[in-house]
């Protein structure tokens, strides 16, 4: 059983998960309300400036002035003679054209609010599973044929450049999983970070395999190289939750803890270290050295 204690850790990552997927879309939906407050103030402007012109050209008595439109209606101005210039139709038809703007606006973000309280819900959903799971004490089966030592790959604090695979394969060439590894590997070694997110979800997007134990490290390597700490812990927690007992288990709890560092949560990344310390007990070396320079910076005791 892993401890209990470990739920906060992924329950905080999921969270601030929910919290920066729902941000984009609160954002757009403020600036369309912007947006459409600005279009209320343009139309509003040129209703006065209508019925000024209305107001002038019945000065003669021929003319009426233009009334605002009730309830979001279309305005009925003077369409007499009094305005030889033309310039009050125009007005009018920029009037109702702002106003078309309006409605629109309004949908769209009616639109935009629908997709954050789905996304959130989606989020919500996702963090019960997981506390389910954790309380069940299933941490995930080790994949058939896991990874060997030899090809572990660099620790979360050791340089990615030390383990650089060989060059992507012609483009004509079909990709397996292991070719899209290589390509993977290759761009995390010259800081392609991107690239190497893509990689990964490639063949983490095909058929299931021993390899994608491998790509979901990848994953966390490349998420945590463009700085996005939060998905990277999240990344590195699901690889260990994928093969717990798989040669990138510890490097991945590792990762856990180095991410959560870097998010200031000293705390939860030294739980992640004590989890590494009761799990595996006899490390590799490198490990162990990484296990020791990570509880420092941590301040674990």
């Amino acid at each position: 059983m892993r401890p209990v204690a470990f739920l906060s850790l992924r329950a905080a990552l999921l969270l601030g998960v929910a919290m920066t997927v729902a941000m984009p879309d609160r954002a757009s939906a403020q600036m369309a309300s912007r947006e459409g407050i600005s279009l209320q103030n343009q139309i509003l402007e040129l209703r006065h400036e209508v019925e000024a012109l209305g107001g002038g050209s019945g000065g003669g008595g021929n003319g009426s002035p233009v009334a605002p439109p009730i309830g979001g209606g279309r305005f009925q101005g003077n369409t007499g003679s009094g305005d030889g210039s033309g310039l009050t139709p125009q007005l009018l038809d920029r009037v109702q054209t702002l106003e078309d703007e309006v409605r629109t606006m309004r949908g769209e973000l009616d639109q935009l609010t629908n997709q954050v309280q789905q996304q959130n819900a989606t989020v919500t959903k996702q963090l019960g599973d997981m506390n389910f799971a954790l309380q069940q004490g299933h941490g995930g089966s080790p994949a058939p044929g896991g990874s060997s030592p030899d090809d572990a790959g660099p620790g979360p604090n050791m340089p990615a450049a030390s383990a650089a695979p060989p060059a992507a394969p012609p483009a004509q060439v079909k990709r397996t999983p292991e070719s899209s590894l290589a390509a993977g590997n290759a761009a995390l070694a010259h800081r392609d970070y991107a690239g190497a997110q893509a990689a990964a979800r490639d063949v983490l997007a095909g058929p299931r395999s021993p390899r994608q134990v491998d790509a979901q490290y990848l994953l966390a390597q490349s998420l945590a190289g463009q700085k996005q700490y939060q998905q990277a812990a999240v990344a590195y927690y699901d690889t260990y939750n994928r093969a717990p007992r798989s040669a990138r288990a510890p490097d991945a709890l590792l990762g856990v803890s180095a991410s959560l560092i870097a998010l200031g949560d000293k705390p939860s990344a030294c739980q992640a270290l004590n989890k590494v310390h009761a799990e595996f007990p006899s490390p590799a070396p490198r490990v162990r050295a990484a296990t020791t320079a990570l509880r420092s910076r941590a301040g674990c005791r």
